[in-house]
């Protein structure tokens, strides 16, 4: 019988009039991998920062290896063998690996950097872990930097690792490498927590899970005796269709051709170059690559954010000439008649006022519909009334400002109000990211209800599993460039996970 590692009694924490936990039990065991599932705002990442020093619980018990301990800062998390490595990573980048490891230990200054590097090298050994000690931090990648910071907790004494979303940017294969040091972990008695959204890993890599709703616990499975729809219904509390329906592209016409696009940032840096690809009505294309590879600048020089330094981007509307939209700003864009609509992966930045509620945002993209001075208000209303409606928006009242909401919710606002324009051309970055399963499942069927009538969608997306179930194709883009264009029913996962690590067709 293993020993829990971890025990939480009875945790809660409210913040204002919200109960973000409520009266939260778990047990985490030594040599163990524990999943942490739940929706969107179930409270997840909360218990976690309590568990990390970065919240102090307003009620409940903790014990860690069956003593009662009180943790108040990162610290006491840290002496009690306590590590969280979180979504955005937290390292100098001017510092090699080796520095950072030891970064912030008492004395460090002082330390023999070839005995540390011997030290560091024992672990890497131990676990199985690849990664240069030499190597700074600004030219690694993000598989890499994670690398790094998981050594980082475990070369302070860490026994009770904390991953936040480890596999969301990473590729297949860095997953499975990944994976690989996690169980060697295990049976070296580590605890580990993974918060997830990816059933399909979680059903993979975990020994038990462990479901929150509403800032509740709602109950632990062995992983043996689970499957998605068991996970899924206990994290909402109903049984959910987890089905995407994909329907054969029919009427299909080119929509958007992009020939040799080259766009260069404010650095001097190519983030695009010669990319080519055509996108037809009635069709997913889906483009897949590491996080950084150009998916952003590409859709914004699309939409006409991104300032092109060659090539050309031809839209074709019914019945009409095609037209050329580099050069174009979004407003001209607009008033050629072109039917596009963007959901950015900015959603605050770019997508929303956050200052605005749900109504006043609506407006942002129908004010022309009122007179002279005057907007009309009763239509953007009462679109905003349809999108809560229809996406289960939750929000105080539809003039609370979008900022008060949580992500999730947020990213619902943007991506009902972008299908709300009936777009001939509709993209979307990363449209399910903070998402729940059950409305992210809701999205992807809306995207293929919009390529049944005939409108081109292109779907930038980091679930692989997902665009070989969604897309009728997929892009793959690495460091600027098309690597590859695959049929996504035929496509393997390993396929693209290889495309999204080539340069020019080779192997980095």
């Amino acid at each position: 019988m293993k020993e829990n590692a971890i025990e939480i009694r009875n945790l809660t924490k409210s913040f204002g009039s919200i109960k973000a936990n409520n009266k939260v039990c778990l047990e985490v065991k030594e040599g163990e991998i524990l999943a942490l599932l739940g929706e969107n705002g179930s409270g997840k990442t909360t218990l976690m920062n309590m568990l990390s020093g970065i919240y102090f619980p307003d009620s409940g018990e903790i014990l860690v290896h069956g003593k009662e301990v009180t943790i108040r800062s990162p610290k006491d998390s840290y002496d009690l063998g306590i590590g969280m490595v979180h979504q955005h990573f937290k390292l100098v980048d001017v510092f090699t690996a080796a520095e950072n490891i030891v970064l912030g230990i008492p004395g460090a200054q002082f330390m023999n950097m070839s005995e540390i590097k011997k030290k560091i090298k024992a672990l890497i050994d131990k676990y199985g872990f690849e990664i240069d000690l030499d190597k700074k931090i600004y030219d690694m990648s993000v598989s890499e930097k994670q690398t790094v910071e998981i050594i980082k907790i475990l070369f302070r004494g860490a026994n009770i690792l904390i991953l936040d979303e480890p596999t969301a940017v990473l590729t297949p294969q860095e997953t499975k490498r990944l994976f690989g040091v996690l169980r060697n972990m295990r049976e070296n008695g580590k605890a580990i927590i993974i918060i997830t959204h990816k059933l399909h890993e979680v059903l993979e890599i975990s020994d038990r899970v462990s479901v929150l709703r509403k800032g509740e616990y709602a109950g632990t499975v062995n992983t043996c005796d689970a499957d998605e729809m068991i996970l899924t219904e206990m994290m909402v509390g109903k049984k959910v269709e987890l089905n995407i329906e994909r329907t054969e592209p029919e009427n299909v016409s080119e929509k958007l051709r992009v020939e040799n696009l080259t766009c260069i940032n404010a650095d001097g840096r190519k983030v695009l170059d010669n990319v080519t690809f055509t996108a037809y009505s009635g069709e997913i294309l889906g483009i897949a690559g590491i996080a950084g590879s150009g998916q952003k600048e590409l859709l914004e020089a699309i939409a006409g954010l991104q300032t092109a330094e060659d090539g050309s981007i031809i839209y074709t509307k019914k019945d009409e000439e095609p037209c050329e939209l580099v050069g174009k700003t979004p407003l001209q864009i607009r008033d050629m008649g072109i039917a596009l609509a963007f959901v950015p992966e900015d959603r605050l930045g770019m997508g929303l006022v956050g200052s605005m509620g749900m109504t006043g945002n609506m407006m942002l993209r129908n004010y022309k519909r009122g007179s002279g001075p005057f907007t009309e208000r009763k239509y953007p209303r009462k679109l905003a009334e349809s999108i809560k409606e229809k996406l289960d928006v939750v929000t105080p009242g539809l003039s609370t400002p979008v900022r008060k909401l949580s992500g999730g919710n947020v990213q619902k606002v943007l991506v009902g109000r972008e299908i709300a324009l009936k777009p001939q051309l509709l993209m979307a970055a990363y449209a399910v990211r903070g998402l729940d399963i059950n409305t992210s499942y809701t999205i992807y069927n809306l995207l293929s209800e919009e390529k049944q009538k005939g409108v081109a969608v292109i779907y930038v997306g980091e679930d692989l599993d997902v665009l070989l179930e969604l897309c009728d194709r997929i892009m793959v883009m690495c460091d600027g460039h098309v690597t590859g264009i695959l049929d996504a029913r035929t496509a393997k996962k390993e396929d693209i996970g290889l495309l999204m690590i080539k340069h020019d067709g080779k192997e980095e």
